[in-house]
């Protein structure tokens, strides 16, 4: 069984997967696999610096995330081009890494699950859900962005609406941490009877 897990930016999906990972879960991390993608000296990170030019690299080879994510989410052909370098390899990854998993199911978390179609390689869906206001500034505190800079990521996103319709199971991460890692186990045994069933 695969289980996708995904929320908007902010919403705490990381300290979701974590606490999955926690209980000897398999996660397969869409973000992880980009980053390793675009890793310094990788033929992807070298095609990207060459298209966009040093102003994206902090140091030889190195991509400057921040000064890239500014630039794609300021133009949309950028953004688009970069899209279509990217995706195709993380997909080709993420399939290799479900298909490698061997834990009692196996959790696929990517911001972009509903938006890329990678919802169509899971069984059931987990959305980490806050209120939009609590991913701003969530997001303005953990990344130093600009308010201007997330409502152009949220927008990027789909909507929490459409994120709730498309949702099996809701994690509501507005409280702390224990709060987060009651309802993962609560989900963590219900994933486990369906599994057995």
């Amino acid at each position: 069984m695969i289980v996708g897990l995904t929320g908007g930016i902010g919403s705490g999906k990381t300290a979701a997967s974590d606490a999955f990972a926690a209980r000897g879960i398999t996660v397969v991390d869409a973000d992880v696999i980009a980053r390793g993608l675009l890793a310094p000296g990788t033929p992807l990170s070298q095609h990207v610096i060459a298209h966009f030019g040093q102003s994206i690299a902090a140091a030889a080879g190195v991509i400057d995330r921040a000064a890239l994510r500014q630039r794609v989410f300021n133009d949309p052909e950028a953004r688009q081009w970069l899209e279509s370098q990217t995706h195709p390899r993380v997909r080709e990854a993420i399939l290799q890494a479900l298909q490698d998993s061997r834990s009692a199911y196996t959790l696929l978390a990517s911001p972009l699950l509903i938006e890329s179609g990678q919802d169509k390689l899971v069984d059931r869906i987990i959305v980490v859900d806050v209120p939009e206001a609590l991913q701003r500034s969530r997001t303005i505190q953990r990344d130093g962005n600009t308010q201007a800079q997330v409502d152009r990521i949220m927008a990027s996103q789909c909507d929490r609406a459409t994120r709730l319709a498309k949702a099996d199971d809701v994690i509501d991460n507005q409280g702390n941490l224990n709060q987060l890692e009651a309802q993962v186990e609560q989900l963590h045994q219900h994933y486990l009877q369906a599994r057995s069933a």
